[in-house]
């Protein structure tokens, strides 16, 4: 049993071995007029591959584990369900520390056209300004997350139009990068939620999201939250939705699951416990509520945790 990630992309077929050019991150490159689609195999194990982009890429894998150092961190594991963003001309270097022809890995790079970035952001803050102290952008210092059910959709027709034969196949792409970037824009955002990274960044959305969280133990009522918001009810719900994608209920549910994780690992606390801490009046509720999250119910998760 393994602990939830993100949602796990279906991966287009793996290469014949007799047209493989090489067994280490063997490229596979589909070309569009904004896009990019660079197919990457490995079948051996191999150590700090570099690789770099002219543009901005949206990488997702797809089979197997990488691991990848980025912006002179240390390394990180890279599995299916999810994507990294990187700026571009920024150096990669990957580990392959379990590939073999047995064990493949496969990972897909999205060169994004800058021209074409410029012009959706640009679209996004003529259609839907934000404010004037806040605008669409991507962060490029928050560029790890897990793919949700949206954003692996976008991915997952991405790949379908860079691999069809049909003449609409730009048109369509072009509309795809566009739901693409407002999903990864949110989902920055999202973290940037749990992360207390803000208050800089967003200063309408970072005190709600510092009421949510200080007083995630209690019911919140979402009256209070628009009061906090300075907004109606409905224009506080259209405004949260809006930038992180997500109702404000689905965000304290998410700011509760992460919360019980944090209780539950590596420790011995009863699971009612955890419940009643966090607000739940029903601990059934709030163990079918954890296991539509995380896969597993909270004593699975515990287990999982504890050495």
């Amino acid at each position: 049993m393994a602990l939830k990630n993100g949602i796990i992309l279906d991966a287009p077929d793996l290469s014949k071995e007799n047209s493989l050019k090489t067994l280490v991150e063997n490229r596979t490159i589909h070309t569009l007029n904004h896009c990019e689609l660079n197919l990457f195999e490995t079948y051996q194990e191999a150590q700090l591959v570099p690789l770099k982009f002219n543009d901005l890429v949206v990488t997702s894998m797809l089979r197997g584990k990488k691991v990848m150092h980025l912006f002179d961190k240390e390394g990180f594991d890279y599995l299916p369900g999810e994507t990294v963003i990187v700026p571009s001309n920024v150096e990669m270097k990957i580990d392959f520390p379990e590939a073999s022809k047995q064990n493949p890995t496969q990972c897909l790079a999205l060169a994004l056209d800058h021209s074409k970035i410029s012009e959706i952001l640009n679209l996004l803050n003529e259609k839907y300004p934000k404010g004037s102290d806040d605008s669409w952008q991507l962060n490029a210092n928050n560029y790890f997350f897990y793919n949700n059910i949206e954003l692996a959709a976008s991915i997952q027709k991405l790949i379908k139009v860079c691999l069809s034969n049909s003449v609409t196949k730009d048109i369509i792409a072009d509309l795809t990068l566009q739901e693409m970037l407002i999903q990864i824009i949110q989902l920055q955002t999202q973290k940037g939620a749990l992360d207390n990274t803000l208050v800089d960044s967003n200063p309408t959305l970072s005190p709600i999201i510092a009421y949510i969280k200080a007083n995630i133990n209690n019911n919140i009522n979402m009256k209070k939250l628009s009061d906090v918001a300075c907004m109606s009810t409905t224009a506080f719900h259209r405004f949260f939705k809006r930038e992180l994608g997500i109702t404000p209920v689905e965000f304290i549910v998410q700011e509760k699951i992460r919360m019980a994780k944090s209780l539950l690992s590596g420790q011995n606390i009863h699971v009612n416990e955890v419940s009643y801490e966090l607000g739940f009046e029903d601990s059934n509720y709030f163990i079918r509520l954890f296991k539509k999250h995380e896969g597993i119910t909270p004593k699975q998760y515990q287990k999982l945790t504890i050495n």
